[in-house]
């Protein structure tokens, strides 16, 4: 008894040794679990995800921080949508998405539509494979995607505006990633590449979708690893100047994976001066070519690097780039070069901003060259897919130039200039120089001696009108190569055609390097830093960015965009759009523009501006045609076209109230000539239409009068109305312009798949007997002014006012003129007192033939619509 109790009083001691061992000693430290909530960057990135390694079998929660990134939709008030694709084992590259949703601008997919959570933030829940429709067997690399209003109008991007790229786990594979330092979420995030000064600590935390050992190396020496972890975090000092690579690496039951990026450590910025020689802007080619000095200006900026395939797309020392003595501009010499091979470039502005070179004369998109058929622009050099974002210069030295052929051309009077106004996308389906280049015959015919293409320097997107812009010395790769472009110019001298460029410098838009180079992301708007932009614009028609013409900057940067088209392409003239923005009296921006009339008013400085423009062209090039789109009070049109400037003279309305039937309501004609303007020079260019109204046989078949059996909205009988209303255009002393087409009668509205979208390209309509007509009066009026002496140096009596019978009397000391026509849709009494009696001779019109006045009294009935050009002498052309 004595011994059982011995024992149990044992094994109780035991026990409460135990228990004690129990309570003193520590647990092992558990595995820490792998966050499900996000990626940790909720207030951070652009976008937030959980679970932290996506696969695409499960649901995958995206969060869009519209305020992050580029800032696109901060504060927008309307739907979010995500547009987006998925990066295959098939795609070829960064922009090849697959199984799409919204892939197309305007066509947004109700599926894709976000939850607003907040202001700012937007939330959508997909499991990738069911969401995008993935083949079974097609393995998911990444999901790709933007974020976007309805119409594709704005979007969401990271910060230097690529698309963003979340990275796909496949589902049991082990996954590695760096949450520290922050990342934009790129297409490949080892080509991220912070920059860092020498001796600078960087915090470094790697997170893992398992538990195992992971190690952290900096250039390939371990600086901390752990057994069983899921996340790891060091601080590492810095101390080798240029790349260094960062990489983690978990090893986890038998399998690795690793995530690697690289940093720049950069040295002492060295102050030194231009090299003699070097262009102050863009690339100068040194050594026959197996070198080059790459300039940007940029005042202000702590850093530059140049990167491209010369340094693998990495941020080398040799890229470094030393700052002038004045700290405006950077530089640095590249040598190492192949000549005549073209290598892709960017800069890098303090560690985080990625821009192309605002004068680069070519460059490459990622998203919109793949849309450019190789017929248009052959051997375009491939994007650098996976080595960078973001628009690429290209450099090219050794370039051989094109020979001109026609060196001799005289250019047309002003007061004889007929501008054919087009549009290379609306104009010609293949939209390239070369189809325009072989229907130059037919501007020939027709007899105007000038055409005006619409912007042709490189704008946002392919399709466009192109009054966008960014960069202002590369014509857009849509339309054609420079050479191409300089053809079509070549070929317009040997036949007699002026070239004008419309040329958009009142403003620019966010693709544009000088934009970005000083942007507030945050308030959507340039800093005031910037040497070239105003932070809010100063009158209410602007889009995109104002500039600042008052800044010496904008002076310099804008003459040396002048002389470059005018030397390098040999173009006769320039159309500035907007020009009446060129102001910094601040006049409003108000939306709903109605502070126009303060914005239209005298301006001094902005009078100022233009005179300074106009002399420095003047200097290059004494017969340049400067002509503005001022749209202005009389005071000032008549100041600037005392310096020899042309001004737009918008009559679409009172042409086409004649047109339609509705003579009596401002219809007035008499501010077609440039003396009721009182200008002593006709440095007017008047127009019944161009680019920006709607098109007069587009309201004439859908508002036009009619009185019985006559009507207007008939289309034979519109165009029949085209033609008087025509010869009321052409015959107006100075120059005149057409809009592309208006000489068929072209009849698709201004609105047509909005504003500014494509409209279909009617060349039927040359077979039409009606609009053939048409075009063959607008032929005999147009060669009336470029071909002869009619209207030259002409004096003018006319009754054009409100009144259905309109009448021009014109005498010019090679013959005498009588313009008459019935806009009304009933008959009318005519009576006009022709300069003499005897015979007159129809050139064009209704029909009558010769008439014989045995006074000078004509008095006729005029039937509706009814037209005459009568001139004293016979003109054959």
């Amino acid at each position: 008894m004595k011994l059982y109790k011995w024992l149990l009083f044992l094994l109780a001691l035991v026990i409460i040794s135990a228990c004690k061992k129990s309570t003193d000693d520590p647990e092992p430290t558990p595995t820490p679990p792998v966050t499900e909530q996000s990626n940790s960057l909720d207030e951070k990135a652009v976008i937030a995800y959980s679970p932290a390694f996506p696969t695409d079998d499960k649901e995958v929660t995206l969060i869009f921080n519209a305020d992050k990134g580029n800032a696109g939709l901060k504060s927008f008030g309307g739907d979010v949508y995500i547009w987006t694709g998925v990066i295959t084992d098939k795609s070829t590259g960064a922009t090849d998405w697959k199984y799409g949703k919204s892939p197309k601008f305007g066509e947004a997919d109700p599926n894709a539509k976000l939850t607003r959570l907040s202001e700012n933030k937007y939330q959508i829940k997909l499991t990738p494979r069911t969401f995008y429709n993935v083949p079974v067997g097609e393995k998911i690399l990444k999901l790709a995607m933007l974020f976007k209003n309805s119409d594709g109008s704005i979007s969401g991007r990271n910060i230097d505006a690529s698309d963003i790229y979340l990275p796909i786990n496949p589902s049991g594979n082990l996954g590695i990633r760096f949450i520290d330092p922050e990342f934009n979420p790129f297409y490949n995030p080892e080509i991220a590449s912070p920059l860092k000064t020498i001796g600078e600590s960087v915090k470094m935390t790697a997170v893992a979708s398992a538990a195992g050992k992971i190690t952290i190396s900096v250039n390939g020496t371990e600086v901390k690893s752990a057994e069983n972890v899921s996340t790891l975090t060091t601080d590492v000092a810095l101390t080798k100047s240029g790349q260094n690579e960062i990489k983690a690496v978990i090893s986890s039951g038998g399998k690795s994976a690793e995530q690697k990026f690289a940093i720049t450590v950069k040295g002492q910025v060295e102050v030194a001066a231009l090299p003699s020689g070097a262009n102050p802007d863009g690339v100068t080619y040194l050594n026959g070519g197996t070198s080059a000095i790459f300039t940007l200006f940029a005042p202000g900026k702590q850093n530059v690097f140049v990167t491209g395939d010369f340094t693998d797309w990495k941020l080398d020392v040799k890229g470094f780039m030393k700052k002038t003595p004045d700290g405006k501009r950077w530089w640095v010499q590249v040598d190492g070069l192949t000549a005549g091979e073209k290598y892709g470039y960017q800069f890098m502005v303090d560690g985080s901003l990625k821009i192309a070179d605002p004068y680069s004369e070519l460059t490459l998109d990622p998203y919109n060259d793949k849309d450019i058929p190789i017929g248009v622009f052959p051997s375009l050099k491939a994007y650098p897919s996976g080595k960078t974002t973001g628009i690429v210069s290209v450099a090219q030295s050794n370039v051989p130039a094109y020979v001109w052929k026609n060196t001799t051309f005289t250019r047309p009077e002003k007061s004889k200039l007929v501008i054919y106004e087009l549009h290379m996308r609306d104009f010609l389906s293949s939209h390239s120089y070369s189809t325009l280049r072989d229907t130059l015959n037919y501007f020939s015919s027709l007899g105007v001696n000038a055409i005006e293409l619409m912007p042709v320097n490189e704008f946002e997107n392919n399709s466009s009108w192109g009054y966008n812009p960014s960069f202002y010395f590369s014509p857009d790769k849509y339309y054609g190569t420079k050479n191409m472009l300089k053809e079509v110019i070549d070929e317009c001298h040997k036949r007699g055609i002026a070239v004008i460029l419309d040329m958009v410098l009142n403003h620019s838009f966010g693709q544009s390097p000088m934009v970005q180079l000083y942007f507030d992301t945050k308030a959507g708007k340039p800093t005031i830093e910037s040497p070239w932009f105003n932070q809010v614009a100063t009158h209410p028609f602007n889009v995109g960015y104002d500039f600042n013409h008052e800044s010496a900057d904008t002076k310099y940067f804008t003459k040396n965009v002048m002389k470059f088209w005018m030397e390098e392409y040999k173009v006769d003239g320039f159309r500035f759009d907007l020009s009446k923005g060129f102001t910094q009296k601040n006049s409003g921006t108000d939306d709903s523009h109605s502070n126009v009339t303060a914005w239209s008013a005298y301006d001094a400085s902005r009078t100022a501006i233009w005179k300074d423009y106009n002399n420095y062209i003047k200097s290059i090039d004494p017969n340049f045609y400067v002509i503005l789109e001022h749209l202005g009070v009389d005071q000032e049109e008549k100041e600037l076209a005392n310096e020899g400037i042309i001004l737009w003279n918008n009559m679409n309305h009172q042409y086409n109230q004649n047109s339609m039937g509705y003579y009596n309501d401002n219809a007035d004609l008499s501010r077609a000539n440039y003396i009721s303007h009182g200008f002593s020079q006709p440095n007017l260019v008047t127009y019944m239409e161009s680019h920006d109204e709607e098109r007069l046989m587009f309201k004439n078949k859908s508002y036009g009068a009619s009185n019985g059996t006559y009507n207007v909205k008939n289309i034979a009988t519109g165009l029949k109305r085209q033609e008087a209303a025509a010869s009321f255009l052409f015959t107006v002393p100075g120059p005149n312009m057409l809009w592309q087409f208006g000489e068929l009668g072209y009849d698709i509205s201004i609105g047509e798949n909005g504003r500014t979208g494509e409209k279909p390209i009617l060349w039927n309509y040359y077979s039409d007997p009606n609009r053939k007509a048409l075009r063959n009066v607008f032929a005999k009026l147009i060669k009336l002014k470029t071909k002869t002496d009619a209207l030259q140096n002409a004096t003018y009596t006319s009754a054009v006012n409100n009144t259905a019978v309109k009448y021009l009397i014109i005498q010019s000391a090679t013959t005498k003129m009588v313009v008459i026509a019935n806009f009304d849709v009933v008959e009318q009494q005519a009576n006009v007192t022709f300069p003499a009696a005897g015979t007159w001779y129809e050139y064009v019109g209704s029909g009558s033939g010769t008439i014989n006045l045995p006074t000078t009294t004509y008095n006729t009935v005029l039937q509706p619509g009814e037209y005459h050009v009568y001139t004293s002498t016979v003109i054959n052309l």
